[in-house]
């Protein structure tokens, strides 16, 4: 589910962003992927983490597609709240919070900020997610 309660105004890397969450709401790993330039690159959470110990990205289909194998499909569903999104140039920062469906009956909240940038044919060149992995562990809980 996408609750985009930003603004609505149209813009070219906001509706790559609005792209990006829909294929990862409905699990569709190749069209989430093509939505990436061919050098396109994730850093999410940028800097070192779990999912990318040397903190440099995954860079190209192929890592981007290793890195929703490692990270994205492990999880039953994704529900994203944006509260705000502002956009300008070739970018775009969502701000909200992603609730994660984890195996086993939990959840888990990712508050960040989500900086979505584009090419001049739309394609995204890189997603940049800054979020916490400690605050958003804190959150782990059974599903209601």
């Amino acid at each position: 589910m996408i609750d985009w309660r930003a603004s609505k105004a149209e813009h070219p890397a906001r509706k790559a962003s609005w792209r990006s969450m829909e294929a990862v709401v409905a699990g569709e790993k190749e069209k989430w992927i093509s939505l990436f330039a061919l050098d396109g690159s994730v850093e999410d959470p940028v800097g070192p983490s779990p999912f990318d110990p040397d903190g440099l990205g995954h860079h190209g289909h192929e890592a981007i597609a290793a890195f929703w194998d490692k990270a994205i499909a492990l999880a039953e569903g994704f529900d994203f709240t944006m509260t705000d999104s502002y956009a300008n140039g070739l970018e775009c920062a969502n701000v909200g919070t992603i609730t994660i469906h984890l195996p086993g009956n939990n959840l888990m909240d990712t508050d960040g900020v989500f900086v979505y940038r584009i090419d001049e044919d739309g394609l995204i060149r890189s997603v940049r997610a800054h979020w916490e992995m400690e605050r958003a562990m804190k959150t782990l809980r059974a599903k209601p």
